[in-house]
This record gives structure tokens, C-alpha cells and sequence, in this order.
């Protein structure tokens, strides 16, 4: 069965957005150093876990995080289902895109999610999403991709993670170029 995981970037000091984070500025002032690892060369760590990411079956993304990248236009990591969490119904620019199903239930989502993602893994995006799934013992995996900058304030990916305590089995630690440092956990409940 797929694990679920979440990929995501943050600075040492616990920030995956920097201060005045809008639509408009997605990620924050200075938020965009987080992703600068993305776009690596040939070969090295940091393609291996861009690799990983990629080849997911499935995506578990928050509305917050799918309607201001418009939806990855439909088409993310090859055209996989998109399961996005959202009180709010789909919005009107999203109802052609035939990959994308919007729903509140996280437990259906996540369900539906594995079984589409059949032996790949699931990726989950966004912090909320992250916090609520790990509340409803749905979350697999957290992978960290450690990011040698402090922002100082902005927003942090366990804000509102709540109770009770989770301990984190530590997967692997993989040394990326630039000082990036990919850190994989999975989550015992």
C-alpha cells in the first residue's frame, strides 16, 4: 500500500514561508530561498529526492496551497489524481481539470488517495494539511528538506500541531549540495 508523505522545504529555524506571505507572495519575503534546491543538477542528492517526489501516484494538497499555484494548471507530477482538502466548493477555474477532486473529508481523501497511488507513494502538501492528517493518525512519513538559512519569522510547519505527542522514527539523512540536508521520519502512533 502507498505511504503518504510530506515533502517539505524549511529553514533551520523552523519556517516554511517567510514574513507577508499573500497570494501574491506566496512564499513570503525571502520564502523563496527554501526551493532554490529544487532546480538541481544532474546527479546529485538533491535530483534523488526531486526524483522521489515526482514519481508520487497521488497528491493530498490543503485549498491554501492548490489555488495559488492554479492548480499546478491541472497537470501535477505527470497528471496524477489531486485530492484537495477544502470547506469551500471547487472553484470555477478548476472544474475542467478532470484530475483534480475537492472534498472535506481527510480520511476519504487519504483513502481514495492510496488506492489510486497504488504501490507509489502519496505526497501531501501544505502545512495545514500536514497538521490535520498527523492528528487523524493519517500521515506516513515527513520528509524535511533542511535548508542552511534562518528567516527569523515567517510561518512554521508545526504551528498548530496540537496534542497528543508523536515520536519519529528517523528513516534516513541524506547530505544534499548547497547545505541542504534531506531528513525522512516516520511518524509512530
Amino acid at each position: 500500500m502507498a505511504n503518504t508523505v510530506l515533502y517539505m522545504s524549511m529553514s533551520l529555524d523552523g519556517f516554511i514561508a517567510g514574513p507577508n506571505e499573500t497570494d501574491e507572495n506566496g512564499l513570503g519575503d525571502g520564502g523563496s530561498r527554501l526551493h532554490e534546491w529544487v532546480f538541481p543538477p544532474e546527479g546529485g542528492a538533491n535530483a534523488q529526492i526531486v526524483d522521489e517526489f515526482m514519481s508520487t501516484g497521488a497528491v493530498i494538497a490543503g485549498r491554501g496551497t492548490f489555488e495559488p499555484a492554479e492548480g499546478w494548471h491541472g497537470d501535477h507530477h505527470g497528471g496524477v489524481p489531486i485530492w484537495v482538502l477544502s470547506r469551500r466548493p471547487m472553484p470555477a477555474w478548476a472544474r475542467d481539470m478532470s484530475a483534480v477532486h475537492y472534498t472535506n473529508d481527510i480520511a476519504a481523501a487519504f483513502r481514495d488517495a492510496r488506492q489510486a497511488a497504488g504501490d507509489k507513494d502519496v505526497l501531501v502538501h501544505g502545512a495545514a494539511t500536514a497538521q490535520r492528517a498527523i492528528a487523524a493518525a493519517l500521515l506516513d512519513e515527513i520528509e524535511i528538506h533542511l535548508i542552511p538559512v534562518l528567516l527569523a519569522e515567517g510561518r512554521r510547519l508545526f504551528e498548530h500541531l496540537g496534542s497528543p505527542r508523536r515520536e519519529l522514527e528517523r528513516i534516513r539523512v541524506l547530505p544534499g549540495e548547497d547545505g541542504v540536508t534531506h531528513l525522512r521520519y516516520r511518524i509512530r502512533y
